[in-house]
């Protein structure tokens, strides 16, 4: 297997990477000593993360008899990263293609990406604004140079010129998340093709240890590459659960408010390196035109990005197992901004608070009056913050209580964003075999929960009532839902 800039050698279970002899205006392998440099580098880096992958760096040596032979005695004429093999269609671009890519594996892969992420060493030297703008800066160097791959040169003034809008927009944002520490030696490359099913886990791969500047960036700018990945493939629904799981980890709300910039820079990235391939010499007319219209498509996506969406609340209540956190999962890609809205969900926050695994089952210590009402209260302040950085907001938890209610109806006027709220309805049996059902899942609900909710004085109940006895796509399709959704302009059709 090839690319071009390495070589990759299959040997039974090893794997063995050699780097090209190249110069790029991004990475220097010229010479054998900065290949093994790199080698021991890239080592190093993707032992962060795929430690069961990355093994060591060897050498090709010219042995005594003239010939090449990998380690032995010899002298070093080239150096190689010794890796364990895999099969292609365990990588995640590959799943994702055969539709196998699932909410459970999305769901695992956030919570390590947002692990790595807190356990990756802080870049104070790099970041901010400043460092955005250099991407701004290649970004147009290379639509430049590219330009005639593009049908209409308007629409890359377009981009560029909204593109300088939203980092003015965001430069006093970027300069702090910098501030704060959340700069980091990230991934780099993190999409799809480069995170593989290994072990039962997902695993990230092939992180970048050729150029400081690609790899030391705001954490939110590393999962943007992935979130677009997702987006970009007709796949918005995984790319919401991905963003949403990401930061029911981190509860970074404020960040939120930059992530359209990041994933526009993504795309435009994208757009522009499928020009680039477009102008090979080598290329058929066929395989030029793919690219082109590959170019294009990612274009339009990072203008579609920067187009702004109304922020809005929703909030959907009921007891445990009347299908909320389904429902909310499941109307996210469609409101707001792209990849749709922040689901904030009681079950995750207290996880968070409480500082578990977002499936680590909580005893009733965790479910006192008072820790109840701090989860409660994180949930408003996390909403607070997403609201104020333009997103939408959907709100999952029982609000059982008017106050709960009247507490999530205020975060909206607050803000002055739409607010609409839906309660779902089911029946006893019915709750109490959804929540026996449940598996790798934040909630702590079990039937004797529902049958304490069902005692409950729920005061009363303004919110628009669901019957969710029936399938999801009833739910979806109900009316009231459905008015609440289409006279709001923050409604977005399904891009799948």
């Amino acid at each position: 297997m090839e690319t071009h800039v390495s070589v990759l050698f299959l040997a039974g279970h090893l794997a063995y990477k050699l780097k090209r002899a190249v110069r790029l205006p991004y990475l220097d392998f010229s010479t054998a000593a900065l290949r093994r440099s790199f080698c021991e580098r890239e080592v190093e880096i993707n032992q962060r993360t795929a430690p069961m992958l990355y093994h060591r760096v060897v050498p090709v040596v010219r042995t005594p008899q003239g010939a090449l032979a990998v380690g032995g005695e010899g002298e070093p004429v080239d150096w190689l990263v010794q890796m364990t093999g895999f099969p292609q269609d365990a990588l995640f671009d590959r799943l994702a293609t055969a539709g196998r890519l699932d909410r459970f594996a999305v769901e695992i892969l956030a919570d390590v990406i947002a692990s790595f992420h807190a356990a990756a060493e802080v870049r104070p030297e790099a970041g901010g604004a400043v460092a955005m703008q250099r991407v701004v800066d290649s970004n147009r160097q290379c639509f430049a140079e590219f330009a005639d791959a593009y049908p209409q040169q308007a629409r890359i003034d377009a981009l560029l010129q909204q593109t300088d809008v939203a980092l003015e927009a965001s430069a006093p944002l970027l300069d702090q998340r910098h501030s704060a520490g959340m700069v980091r030696r990230c991934h780099g490359d993190l999409h799809l093709r480069n995170i593989v099913a290994f072990g039962g886990r997902p695993v990230l791969f092939d992180a970048i240890e050729f150029a400081d500047a690609f790899a030391d960036i705001d954490v939110l700018y590393d999962l943007a590459f992935l979130v677009m990945d997702l987006d970009a493939r007709g796949l918005r629904h995984l790319a919401s659960i991905l963003l949403n799981r990401y930061l029911d980890n981190t509860g970074d709300a404020t960040g939120l408010a930059v992530l359209p910039f990041f994933m526009s820079l993504r795309a435009a990235i994208r757009s522009h390196v499928a020009a680039a391939a477009a102008a090979t010499p080598s290329l058929s007319p066929t395989a030029a035109g793919q690219h082109r219209a590959e170019a294009s498509r990612y274009l339009d996506l990072a203008l579609a990005y920067l187009t702004p969406v109304p922020a809005r609340l929703i909030a959907v209540g009921g007891l445990s197992g009347s299908g909320k956190s389904r429902l909310a999962r499941d109307l996210a890609p469609h409101v707001g901004t792209a990849p749709g809205a922040r689901v904030i969900r009681t079950d995750t926050t207290r996880k968070r608070l409480s500082g578990v695994e977002m499936t680590t089952r909580l005893g009733a210590t965790f479910y006192s009056a008072e820790m109840n009402r701090r989860t409660y209260a994180a949930v408003e302040e996390e909403a607070k913050a997403a609201l104020a950085a333009g997103h939408a907001v959907i709100a999952d938890a029982v609000f059982a209580r008017p106050e709960e209610r009247a507490a999530i109806e205020a975060v909206a006027a607050a803000a002055d964003v739409p607010f609409d709220a839906v309660w779902l309805d089911a029946s006893p049996q019915l709750l109490e075999e959804r929540v026996t059902r449940r598996r790798m899942n934040a909630s702590d609900a079990t039937p004797e929960v529902v049958r304490l909710q069902l005692s409950y004085d729920l005061g009363d109940l303004h919110w628009r009532r669901i019957d969710s006895s029936g399938s999801q796509e009833a739910t979806l399709s109900a009316p009231p839902l459905l008015w609440a959704l289409r006279n709001r302009k923050s409604f977005t059709p399904d891009p799948c």
